[in-house]
């Protein structure tokens, strides 16, 4: 079984807590082996678990806010104690819509595609038979010239192959889109 980066992604938090289908698990465990964007989500995401999990993290003593306000206010000067807490109520407001803007933009939005070569399937007939080769990205119309690495090929259908995560060559694709069009 091949699993494609966005995979993944949506099944990090599953792998880590232990949920996820054998299969799958030897599946993702190989495509971070060889992924170093995949293997540095994976480590991050085990890091914020780790530090939002320990309950130590999060508590203090009893009383200790009315003390640390009361220390503040005795080692500030008058005129500045009203600026530095505006300053604070600043600096935490933009520490927490930061955080939002983080979460919101790297968990829900895929990558952007940085070529037309990584652009899915569209058009392709789900049933068309396309040949993959094995550890390639692409898939290609029988015949294409550019297929690399042509020791390890196999036949599977569009669909399949989109499943697989693999995009389609866009010189061949066009050339079959074009003849089958007209």
């Amino acid at each position: 079984m091949v699993v494609s980066c966005e995979e993944v992604w949506r099944e990090i938090s599953n792998y880590l807590d232990g949920e996820v289908e054998p299969t799958l698990r030897v599946a993702i465990q190989e495509h971070i082996r060889g992924c170093k964007r995949c293997t540095a989500v994976l480590d991050g995401t085990r890091n914020v678990l780790q530090l939002y999990g320990d309950e130590r993290m999060l508590e203090v003593p009893l009383g200790f806010s009315q003390r640390l306000h009361q220390r503040l206010g005795e080692n500030m000067p008058g005129n500045r104690r009203s600026f530095l807490g505006w300053m604070v109520a600043a600096a935490a407001a933009c520490l927490v819509v930061g955080s939002f803007e983080v979460a919101r933009s790297s968990a829900f939005r895929g990558p952007q595609l940085r070529s037309e070569h990584a652009q899915p399937g569209t058009g392709v007939p789900p049933d068309m038979m396309v040949v993959v080769s094995e550890g390639g990205k692409l898939f290609h119309a029988a015949g294409c010239p550019f297929i690399h690495k042509k020791t390890k090929l196999r036949m599977i259908t569009a669909a399949e192959a989109s499943r697989q995560g693999y995009s389609p060559c866009v010189r061949c694709m066009k050339k079959y889109l074009v003849a089958t069009a007209s």
